[in-house]
């Protein structure tokens, strides 16, 4: 009985379809994807949900009652808040696993001996915590009471993070899907940090600036990237043919494919980049135009001349220069 019940704990916390590999020291235990992997990921849906909710109620709650922000704000501010602690948390756990692994120390082993299809522990682990994360995001759109204006938004860029993780784990391209994700973690990281600084002062702009640098470099880092592995990696490789069942789509059809669904979606992040910086500049010159016509309205208001009363005052009573009241003599009848 309990032996059963263990098997069945396993197969919702830990990743399944583990194979031992041998190896000059011993055996290595990797892991390939398959249908029991949605047994883990929704487990891991109900822990991110926990976790969200604590988030939200012991630091961002707690935030949001000091600094009285309006409807609108508010839900930016929680939206923001979330998505800090877990871009942040992403960034440290994705440069843990590239490290250890060797991916960063060693780029060629991002298309190296591909299609890599057995992963290490921590990688399809990631993997699938991220894949959880995202799936989570769209029954908080329900419980946190998104507003019906944001929510083709937000399903917008949670589609995309879905696609793009799934597509990088199901074609095994995961190692550079982590490198990418690394990049695009830091760039979210950087703009929700200083969304947050300017719900707290307005006037504080220099993060956008700060963010703006990074978000470009970011967009160029992720071309090169993909162009440097898909185009020029794969295409070297020996094994190049297409084979769904082995894993391998590494076929020159696929490879053109991949590259322009990437080149397409930077060029889309790129024009809303664009649109919002436009935007951005347009509110800051607008609002420096009407200071800059408030302040010149200001000395004409106070150079109106007032008009006085001849004479000065004494306890509240207008004397005449000579020091008589202004009163008029009553004329005596004849």
């Amino acid at each position: 009985m309990f032996e059963a019940t263990a098997k069945t704990a396993f197969l919702f916390i830990l990743p399944q379809y583990n194979i031992s590999v041998p190896t000059a020291d011993g055996e290595l235990v990797h892991y390939r994807y398959g249908l029991k992997d949605l047994i883990t990921i929704l487990f891991y849906v109900f822990i991110a949900i926990i976790l969200h909710a604590v988030v939200q109620d012991y630091v961002l709650d707690k935030i949001n009652r000091r600094l009285h922000l309006s409807k609108v704000k508010h839900s930016k501010f929680n939206e923001s808040g979330q998505l800090v602690a877990f871009h942040l948390t992403s960034m440290i756990w994705c440069l843990y696993v590239v490290v250890t692994e060797g991916y960063l120390s060693d780029p060629r082993s991002w298309w190296e001996n591909y299609p890599h299809v057995f992963l290490p522990f921590q990688v399809k682990f990631f993997y699938l915590c991220q894949l959880a994360y995202w799936l989570h995001a769209l029954p908080e759109l329900y419980f946190q009471k998104v507003r019906k204006e944001e929510i083709p938004r937000q399903l917008k860029y949670i589609s995309l993070y879905l696609l793009h993780i799934a597509a990088a784990y199901l074609l095994n391209l995961t190692r550079l899907g982590l490198i990418l994700l690394l990049l695009q973690y830091f760039a979210e990281f950087f703009f929700h940090v200083a969304q947050l600084f300017y719900f707290t002062d307005e006037n504080n702009q220099k993060l956008f600036n700060a963010w703006a640098v990074v978000f470009v470099v970011a967009r160029l880092f992720t071309l090169t990237l993909s162009v440097l592995v898909i185009g020029f990696g794969l295409s070297r490789v020996e094994n190049q043919v297409f084979e769904p069942e082995k894993g391998n789509f590494n076929s020159l059809l696929f490879r053109m494919f991949v590259l322009l669904l990437v080149c397409l979606f930077q060029a889309l992040m790129m024009w809303h980049f664009i649109r919002f910086q436009l935007r951005r500049w347009r509110e800051y010159w607008n609002e420096q135009s009407a200071r800059q016509r408030a302040a010149a309205a200001l000395p004409k208001q106070q150079s109106k001349p007032i008009k006085r009363e001849t004479g000065y005052h004494e306890n509240g009573v207008v004397k005449a220069e000579n020091g008589t009241s202004p009163r008029t003599k009553k004329l005596k009848s004849p």
